[in-house]
């Protein structure tokens, strides 16, 4: 089954040309990284770098759909991430092999739970305020749904199918929220894999880059869990 990695940067010009070199490409058919309005160098980096640059408008869910509809028809998994250099691309066969193999649909990257035996999250990687957000967003879906997430860590893979069967509409940084929802309301095949974590590459997180940025995404997260969650199974 063939891969498509899709990637979001937002001025991420110091830290993408490494994230796209680190990619195990013997694995994968192709990396897009979304520029969704990026005022520096992303673009170029990305492209010398290797990747097929795919423009989109502002917000992260967009960047998301965006990679989506360019992906190549023929790629039957899609693995979405990060372009700071905070997601580990090694672990990138881990995360497919189980689709690969027929036993899952969805495939998320955890940084907060499951056997850590050799996993690394690396101080200063994460905000007190993300590991919070991925504890109360787990004990909100296992009330609903009876269903626990650890995490809501963008590194993840799922079969193109699937993807499709859920509709996602969301824009913004609660897309990966929606998808976790809407994957346990389609009955979704769904594994947590621990991952290492690193500290960003360079430039600054639009999610928790400040307090500002953070009760912003915080605001949007909470919105978005509200709002599916009343929406139900379409």
């Amino acid at each position: 089954m063939s891969v498509s990695v899709i990637i979001p940067a937002l001025n991420e010009a110091e830290s993408i040309g490494y994230t796209v070199n680190e990619l195990p490409w013997a694995e994968i058919q192709e990396c897009l990284v979304v520029d969704n309005g990026s005022t520096d160098a992303t673009a170029e980096v990305a492209a010398a770098a290797g990747a097929r640059v795919v423009r989109a408008a502002r917000g992260y869910g967009s960047a998301c759909l965006a990679g989506v509809a360019a992906a190549s028809a023929a790629s039957e998994i899609l693995v979405f991430m990060d372009g700071d250099g905070a997601d580990v691309p090694t672990h990138l066969p881990e995360l497919v092999a189980p689709i690969q193999r027929g036993e899952q649909d969805l495939v998320l990257g955890t940084r907060l739970g499951g056997d850590r035996r050799g996993r690394v999250r690396q101080p200063g990687s994460m905000l007190g305020s993300q590991v919070f957000a991925g504890w109360f967003v787990g004990q909100i879906v296992r009330l609903v749904y009876g269903f626990r997430y650890t995490d809501m860590c963008a590194f993840r893979a799922i079969r193109r199918d699937a993807l499709d069967r859920l509709k996602m509409q969301e824009r913004t940084y609660g897309w990966n929220l929606e998808m976790q929802i809407k994957a346990v309301q389609h009955h979704l095949r769904v594994q947590e894999i621990p991952v290492s974590y690193r500290v960003r590459y360079g430039g600054v997180s639009k999610v928790s880059g400040d307090w500002r940025a953070s009760i912003k995404a915080a605001t949007r997260i909470l919105e978005v869990l509200i709002r599916v969650t009343r929406q139900g199974r379409s």
